[in-house]
């Protein structure tokens, strides 16, 4: 028995961050659904989707990988995690992403580090 490639599942992408005023999440999700916004109009096809890029920094703030993911929509948001004074931060966001497929930009490349042997500017 011989395994061929066939229809490609991709498993949804889940983005976590401490809560802040930055309401883009909030207001992506809000296209999605809207409560109170009456019935028949939750939904707004026009721009649900949006294609995306998933930027991961090292703790100098230089960009060390990145990801392109296609057809993003928000299927599930949590504006308010469970309050955890023992967290980093007390309270999250979360927004889970279903998406048409991802790839990585091979353009971004491991940043170089000084060397030990360069002094110190």
């Amino acid at each position: 028995m011989r395994k061929s490639p066939g229809q490609t599942t991709y498993e949804p992408i889940v983005l976590e961050r401490g809560r802040t005023h930055d309401t883009a999440f909030e207001q992506w999700a809000n296209k999605v659904w809207n409560f109170g916004s009456g019935l028949g109009s939750e939904v707004s096809l026009k721009d649900f989707r949006k294609d995306i890029v998933i930027e991961l920094y090292n703790e100098a703030g230089q960009l060390v990988m990145a990801w392109r993911v296609y057809r993003c929509w928000p299927s599930e948001y949590t504006a308010l995690t469970d309050l955890d004074a023992n967290e980093t931060c007390v309270v999250r966001e979360v927004l889970v992403l279903q998406h048409e497929g991802w790839e990585r930009d091979y353009e971004v490349v491991e940043p170089s580090e000084p060397s030990s042997q360069e002094p110190a500017k």
